[in-house]
């Protein structure tokens, strides 16, 4: 990918979204929103019942439930399923496996097959 001329954060306006944590127990996860909250005053958000943000910037999995050896980086595209296709034409394997879906029926959340430092990757649509 580094000879290629088209460089995808701009082609697909993307940005790192959020870090995730993933928590070694049930006790950790809250634990660790609120110390982000004491640090940074960041609001804890139940979104979805596998994890727990703080603010909109750290996301902490709930045990069994993480990816990635330390957690993951999610990063926001305008289009998931079109940045997924260029980056796996572009030699950056996609786990087409392990994605999201919305309501209709396209692609909202996709992981890299591939870890970097111990975290997964994922791209994501923009809120």
């Amino acid at each position: 990918m580094a000879a290629e001329t088209e460089n995808p954060v701009q082609k697909f306006g993307m940005y790192l979204a959020h870090v995730g944590i993933n928590a070694e127990n049930e006790e950790d996860t809250m634990k660790i929103v609120h110390e982000f909250q004491d640090l940074m005053g960041l609001v804890p958000m139940t979104t979805a019942p596998i994890s727990e943000f703080a603010g909109d910037f750290i996301e902490v999995m709930k045990p069994g439930h993480g990816c990635g050896e330390k957690g993951h980086l999610g990063f926001h595209v305008n289009n998931t399923e079109e940045a997924a296709k260029w980056f796996d034409a572009h030699g950056s394997e996609i786990d087409w496996n392990h994605c999201a879906k919305k309501p209709d029926g396209s692609l909202f959340l996709v992981y890299f097959k591939h870890e970097i430092a111990g975290f997964a990757i994922h791209l994501t649509e923009q809120k």
